[in-house]
């Protein structure tokens, strides 16, 4: 079974491109001149939202060494403590919302530390598996399109990683 996935995934990439340009060609489109336009576009999304992520890193970057991070966690540990949620999972749960390299970090650290099979693993992959790094996504949706007023994006997507986060230490308990 593995050895015939591994042919079809070999062969998916070509036959997609194929049938695009098949496609392309059936319907008289220039496929080439499509492509360098397509090209052209993506290259002014990058300029128009690199202003938002270089912010952003910056400030997870300063988060992160400044110890800002660490504070936070012990500062709200009473909290988490009475919900017995693991001292070590809080600054994934601090992070995860804007940083996905930053998260990706601490779950090696934790692999390493505790092993593939500890709770706190499992936490962390969890956690990692069901929710997104919002900020840093909203700012690159939003900073493309140059919206400014989000409305309910924000509290809803904060709401929709709460529930993931409670979800993932249920599951994993």
């Amino acid at each position: 079974m593995i050895e015939i996935l591994n042919k079809f995934g070999y062969y998916i990439i070509p036959t997609i491109i194929f049938s695009i340009i098949f496609h392309g060609l059936i319907k008289n489109v220039q496929i080439f001149q499509v492509f360098v336009n397509g090209a052209k576009e993506g290259l002014q999304s990058v300029f128009l939202i690199t202003p938002s992520l270089i912010g952003l890193i910056t400030a997870v970057e300063i988060l992160k060494i400044s110890g800002a991070l660490d504070i936070f966690s012990s500062l709200i540990s009473p909290i988490t403590n009475f919900f017995r949620v693991p001292s070590e999972v809080v600054p994934l749960i601090l992070l995860r919302p804007v940083s996905g390299g930053g998260t990706l970090a601490l779950l090696e650290n934790i692999l390493k530390t505790h092993g593939g099979n500890s709770l706190i693993s499992k936490i962390y992959c969890l956690i990692m598996g069901s929710t997104e790094t919002t900020f840093y996504t909203l700012a690159v949706y939003f900073g493309y399109i140059n919206i400014k007023r989000t409305r309910y994006v924000i509290p809803c997507s904060l709401i929709i990683e709460l529930t993931s986060i409670i979800l993932a230490l249920l599951l994993a308990s």
